[in-house]
């Protein structure tokens, strides 16, 4: 199989990665914006050449689409507009809504699967790519009934190899829970570090004094703005929606610690590690 995968940063490159070790791309050939990233890729070998988007979609029997979510809509019409009847056109953005929506009456439409690996880290760009990302990790498909039946097997048979189980939802509901299981824990760690740089104005404590806790709270603030504000903006609703929930939470608990309520602290923190049963 031939692929083209548009973006080999993170996403992009660690699914280029995947399918080189599983045997699943014979050639790959790379969509980069960035001169310094496209020679990275290439080095890294997350690609075997750099193309146009517009040479390379011809000749691939898969086109990956891993840009910002919102270069995606465009790209994926543009992608449709070229593909034949034996090609497959696939995403892996964290916004589906607005993309399903803009390809939905498109004569190809069937040839497109919308897909969502539930995996990523705070880095960017090529260097960050990682093998092994997303076994164990579950791939959300979504509006599966518009895709023909072949090309919704071959993104299937993917990550079936790769060892991703999935799942299916439509657009909005993905977009829904994508805000709150994914998208509010980089507004909050995003909130976190701002509070943090305000606050503490002595760089050398917070590196001193910072302990696992903390890191872990923050480490998301350190992922790329070009990758998140395009992903809050274009499911501001969502987020919005659950933005308002967690203000909510934490108004509870600032009034329980103004009434010195350990009893309603307690009762909040053993409801909140009932997590645990879900999350392990």
């Amino acid at each position: 199989m031939k692929v083209l995968i548009a973006g080999l940063g993170l996403i992009g490159g660690s699914f280029a990665l995947a399918l080189r070790d599983h045997g699943i791309a014979e050639e790959i050939l790379g969509v980069e914006s960035s001169e310094e990233h496209a020679a990275e890729a290439l080095q890294l070998g997350l690609a075997d050449r750099i193309v146009s988007f517009e040479e390379g979609v011809p000749e691939a029997d898969l086109v990956v689409l891993a840009t910002p979510v919102d270069t995606i809509p465009l790209m994926a019409v543009k992608a449709l507009n070229r593909a034949g009847g034996r090609q497959v056109v696939m995403d892996m953005g964290s916004i589906k809504g607005e993309l399903c929506e803009v390809i939905s009456m498109h004569a190809r439409r069937g040839r497109f699967v919308a897909a969502h690996p539930m995996w990523g880290t705070e880095y960017s760009g090529p260097k960050a790519a990682q093998r092994g990302a997303f076994t164990g990790r579950s791939v959300v498909l979504c509006d599966t009934v518009r895709s023909d039946k072949d090309a919704l097997a071959t993104v299937e048979g993917i990550f079936r190899t790769l060892g991703s189980p999935a799942v299916y939802m439509d657009p909005e509901e993905h977009d829904l829970h994508a805000a709150y299981v994914s998208h509010i824990s980089h507004v909050t760690s995003f909130a976190l570090a701002l509070t943090v740089l305000e606050k503490e104005r002595e760089e050398r404590h917070i590196f001193d004094l910072a302990g696992g806790g903390f890191e872990s709270t923050v480490r998301l603030a350190k992922s790329s703005a070009a990758t998140w504000v395009p992903i809050l903006l274009r499911n501001k609703y969502n987020v919005l929606d659950v933005l308002r929930e967690h203000i909510h939470q934490l108004q509870i608990m600032r009034r329980m610690l103004e009434r010195d309520d350990a009893e309603g602290l307690k009762n909040a923190m053993e409801r909140a590690n009932t997590i645990q049963r879900i999350i392990h």
